[in-house]
């Protein structure tokens, strides 16, 4: 890839991690290479059966033990999934600065950043130590200011309509 950009898929409605997804099998079809690491999602969901199909070339890394939502841990499990992110992002960083892939998704890093387990000057850093030829994804809401003026693509995904409002429960194969 001669230039890469910095894509943000952002917004309270359902579909962010499903377009990064998408951009990324996209890109594995022409022959490019991506990482992607998953923020706050430790549980068993559709696309890592789905994807492994695609490994070497597509490949998600989790770096979090299973646990609650981060509403429910207690402060000991706070500190621990802190580390947990901690090191995610370096390893990101390290993959990007590296050139292991073509293109990183960073999937709820935007969760991550607003659950304060990440700085908002090491997602800034992360876009700045982008090498002219990776393509950096983050998704998640609530984007900080300072990351949107330096993105080059955001996408925002608003609900218009959802069947969470009528107490649908999330489905497995449509939301995990």
């Amino acid at each position: 890839m001669e230039k890469g950009y910095v894509q943000i898929y952002t917004g309270d409605g359902k579909g962010k991690t499903t377009a990064a997804i998408g951009l990324g099998v996209r890109a594995v079809g022409n022959g490019l290479k991506v990482y992607m690491i998953q923020f706050l999602k430790s549980w068993q969901t559709g696309e890592l059966n789905s994807l492994k199909s695609l490994e070497p070339n597509f490949k998600i890394f989790r770096f979090e033990k299973h646990r609650g939502f981060f509403w429910t841990l207690n402060e000991k499990e706070k500190s621990e999934l802190k580390e947990e992110i901690q090191e995610a992002y370096q390893f990101g960083m390290k993959a990007m600065v590296d050139r292991n892939c073509d293109i990183l998704i960073l999937d709820e890093i935007m969760g991550a950043f607003n659950n304060g387990l990440i700085t908002e000057e090491q997602l800034i850093s992360l876009i700045n130590n982008k090498p002219e030829n990776i393509e950096l994804v983050m998704t998640g809401r609530n984007v900080p200011e300072a990351v949107i003026n330096l993105a080059d693509l955001i996408t925002e995904m608003n609900p218009v309509k959802h069947y969470f409002d009528k107490n649908v429960k999330a489905r497995k194969g449509i939301e995990y």
